[in-house]
C-alpha cells in the first residue's frame, strides 16, 4: 500500500518552470556559544570556529565581508520563484533533451560521464521523494508525484541494461569506481523511497507483496557495484609511494587525486550501503571460465578498513597545494618500469599541479561516510576545511570588489570555475566536473542521521555534533546559492545550462553593453600542470609506456578555443540570440545540464535544511 505523497500540483510546476534559487542569507545561529567569535549571524565566513569533541577547533576563513554588505548575484532580469520547480525543470530538460529511452542511454555521453549522470538522477529523485514526504497536498498530487518518480526511475533501470559494462571493465580504475557509486546511489534511493512511501516493511529485496516494484532491481544493482569495486580495487599499489591507487593500468603509474578519492568514497559506501551479493554469474573476476565470485556480505569491515587506509594515505601524500586544494596527482620520478624495470625513486615526488573542481568534491562524500562509520570528528573537520578552501579559491571574499575579475585559483567573483571554462576548451570530462563537486558537497552537508544511541554507533545520537555540522553547512548557503543563480543565468532559451557559470546567457539583442567590457577584464586562469582531462594524455615518457597507443582522445578541432575573444553573433531585432559565449567548444551538453541540476539541488537542499526551501 502506498502512503500519500505530497507535492506541488503539476500546474504550479509548469507555472514556475523557469524559476531559480533565491539568494539565501545565513540563518541566525541559536547556539552562539558553540561558534567562537561569531558576532553577527549574517557573517558567511568570519573569525569563527567551532569545537568538535576531542578534536582541535575548525577554523573558518578570516576577514570575509558581511553578507548583507554585498550585492547578490542578481543584476540580471531573472525571476526567482521556486527552487523546487527549478529542480524539476532542470531534471526534465536533462532527460527529455538528452536521454534516449529506446536505448537506455544518453547517446552523447561517454561511459564514465553516463555513470555520473545516472548518479545525479538517483540523487535528485531522493531529494524529490524527501520533499514529497514533508509537504502537504492532495491525493491527485500524490499520484502525480509517484508517476513522476516512476518515470525517471524507469529510465535509470533502462540505463542498467544500456550501460556499456563490458567496455568499462577494461578502462581506467576511476572509470570503474564511478560505476560503483552510481549503483549504490540507486540502491540508496530505492530504499529511501520505499521506506517513506510504502507501508510494508520488506524482509527481502525481491519480495512481491506490497512493496515498491523497484526493489526487484536491488540485487542486480548490488552485483554490478560489487563486481566493479572488486576489479577497481586491483589498482591499489603498495610498491610505489607506500600505497595509493594507480589511475590507469595502461599508462605509467600515476597516483592521482580523483582515483584515490573515488576509492575512499566507494569503499565506505560499500560498507554502509552495499546489501550483499551472492550472484556468481554471469560475470567472473578473471578470464572466462575461472572460479565464480564468492558471496559478499553487507557491512563487511574490509570495505571500511580500505576506506580508512585510503584516506590516511591520501592525507599524508602531500597532494594539496598552498591554497589547500588537491593538485591532480603524482608521477614517480625516474620510473622506467616499461623499459628497463626501474622504479626510479619509488616515491610520489613529481606532482602535477593542475587543479580541477571535482578533485575537491568526491572526497567530501567519503569523509561524511567515514564519520558515519567511525564517529571520528576528524573526518568532518577535514571536509569543512576543504570546502572553505574551495570557497576562498573562488574569490568569494573579493566578490563585488575591484578584484572580482581576478582568477583566485578555482574561479572568480565567488563563482566556481574550471580553467577550461574561460577558454571554452572543456572536453566531456571537464564539462562534468562542477556538477560532481556539488553532488558530493550535497551529500556531505545533508543533515547527519540522528538515531538513538546504541552500542554499535553511539555517535549517531550526539546532538552537539549534528548541530555543529548543520550550522557550519548553513554558513555555505550564500556561496552555494550564488553559484546556483549564476548557473541558472547561463540557460539558453530552451532552458539548457551552459558550461561557464561566470557568464550569463545572451537572451536578447539589446544586452547591456557592459557585457563585453566585463568580458575583456576577466583574467586568464593561471597555466599550471598538465590539462590531460581536456587536451588528452601527452605523448611522452612521463605519461606513456613504450609504444603506448593513444588510449585517450585528444581535444577535437571544434574545441580548439585559445582565448576569450570570439566573433560577436548576429542577433535579430527581437528574441533570443543565436549564440552566446557558452556555445563555444562543445556548447551545451548533457554534462553541462547535469552540472546545473547538481548546483540547483545543492542550493535547494541547503535552503530546506534551514527551513527556507519551497
Amino acid at each position: 500500500m502506498i502512503t500519500r505523497l505530497n507535492v506541488y500540483p503539476k500546474v504550479l510546476t509548469k507555472l514556475f518552470r523557469f524559476a531559480s534559487i533565491l539568494g539565501i542569507c545565513c540563518a541566525s545561529i541559536s547556539k552562539a556559544s558553540l561558534l567562537t567569535g561569531l558576532e553577527d549571524p549574517n557573517h558567511i565566513i568570519g573569525h569563527s570556529s567551532f569545537d568538535l569533541p576531542h578534536q582541535q577547533s575548525l577554523h573558518l576563513s578570516k576577514d570575509a565581508p558581511r553578507a548583507d554588505t554585498i550585492a547578490p548575484y542578481d543584476n540580471q532580469d531573472v525571476s526567482l520563484l521556486s527552487g523546487y520547480a527549478s529542480l524539476l525543470d532542470a531534471l526534465e530538460i536533462m532527460q527529455s533533451h538528452f536521454f534516449e529511452v529506446s536505448h537506455g542511454i544518453w547517446p552523447q555521453a561517454i561511459d564514465w560521464t553516463a555513470a555520473v549522470l545516472s548518479t545525479q538522477i538517483s540523487a535528485t529523485l531522493a531529494a524529490i521523494t524527501e520533499f514529497s514526504q514533508s509537504s502537504s497536498e492532495t491525493p491527485q498530487a500524490a499520484r502525480d508525484q509517484e508517476n513522476l518518480i516512476n518515470r525517471y526511475f524507469t529510465q535509470i533501470a533502462s540505463f542498467y541494461f544500456g550501460e556499456n559494462a563490458f567496455s568499462l571493465r577494461t578502462q581506467a580504475y576511476d572509470d570503474m569506481l564511478w560505476v560503483v557509486l552510481d549503483w549504490l546511489e540507486s540502491i540508496k534511493f530505492i530504499n529511501l523511497h520505499s521506506s517513506l512511501h510504502y507501508t510494508e516493511r520488506f524482509a527481502t529485496p525481491d519480495s512481491n507483496t506490497s512493496t515498491w516494484y523497484a526493489r526487484q532491481f536491488i540485487p542486480q544493482f548490488a552485483h554490478r557495484a560489487r563486481l566493479f569495486y572488486d576489479i577497481a580495487s586491483r589498482g591499489w599499489d603498495s610498491t610505489l609511494c607506500g600505497g595509493g591507487m594507480i589511475w590507469n593500468p595502461y599508462l605509467t603509474p600515476y597516483k592521482n587525486a580523483i582515483t584515490n578519492q573515488l576509492y575512499i568514497a566507494a569503499s565506505v559506501s560499500m560498507y554502509l550501503y552495499f546489501p550483499g551479493d551472492d550472484n556468481p554469474s554471469p560475470f567472473h573476476i578473471g578470464s572466462m571460465g575461472e572460479r565464480d565470485m564468492p558471496p559478499a556480505k553487507a557491512h563487511d569491515k574490509r570495505y571500511l578498513n580500505k576506506a580508512i587506509e585510503g584516506y590516511q594515505w591520501l592525507k599524508n601524500s602531500g597532494m594539496r597545494n598552498k591554497q589547500g586544494l588537491y593538485a591532480d596527482g603524482f608521477h614517480i620520478r625516474g620510473w622506467r618500469g616499461g623499459r628497463d624495470g626501474s622504479n626510479g625513486t619509488g616515491e610520489c615526488d613529481l606532482r602535477d599541479e593542475k587543479v580541477y573542481t571535482y578533485n575537491q568534491g568526491v572526497l567530501l562524500s567519503g569523509l561524511r561516510g567515514l564519520w558515519e562509520a567511525t564517529g571520528s570528528s576528524e573526518y568532518l573537520e577535514d571536509g569543512h576545511e576543504l570546502i572553505r578552501n574551495v570557497i576562498t579559491a573562488t574569490g568569494f571574499e573579493q566578490r563585488g570588489g575591484h578584484r572580482q575579475w581576478r582568477w583566485a585559483g578555482l574561479g572568480r567573483n565567488g563563482i566556481i570555475e574550471d580553467a577550461c571554462d574561460w577558454s571554452g576548451t572543456c572536453s566531456q570530462n571537464g564539462q562534468t566536473f562542477k556538477g560532481i563537486f556539488f553532488h558530493h558537497f550535497t551529500i556531505f552537508c545533508t543533515p547527519l542521521p540522528l538515531k538513538p544511541r546504541d552500542h554499535d554507533r553511539p555517535w549517531l545520537g550526539d546532538d552537539e555534533i549534528h548541530t555543529l555540522h548543520r550550522q557550519s553547512c548553513d554558513g555555505y548557503a550564500t556561496w552555494v546559492s550564488r553559484n546556483a543563480k549564476a548557473a541558472y543565468m547561463t540557460r539558453n532559451h530552451e532552458g539548457e545550462f551552459g558550461e561557464w557559470w561566470g557568464h550569463a546567457a545572451r537572451r536578447t539583442a539589446d544586452d547591456d553593453e557592459s557585457y563585453d567590457y566585463d568580458e575583456r577584464r576577466l583574467e586568464r586562469p593561471a597555466s599550471q600542470g598538465t590539462d590531460y582531462r581536456n587536451e588528452g594524455v601527452p605523448n611522452d615518457e612521463v605519461w606513456r609506456l613504450q609504444k603506448d597507443d593513444d588510449i585517450y582522445e585528444t581535444r577535437s578541432s571544434q574545441n580548439n578555443w585559445r582565448d576569450i575573444t570570439y566573433e560577436r553573433p548576429a542577433v535579430t531585432e527581437k528574441g533570443p540570440c543565436k549564440k552566446d559565449i557558452n556555445d563555444r567548444g562543445r556548447g551545451r551538453t548533457v554534462e553541462t545540464q547535469s552540472g546545473g541540476l547538481a548546483v540547483i539541488r545543492a542550493a535547494w537542499k541547503l535552503a530546506r535544511s534551514r527551513g527556507e526551501g519551497y
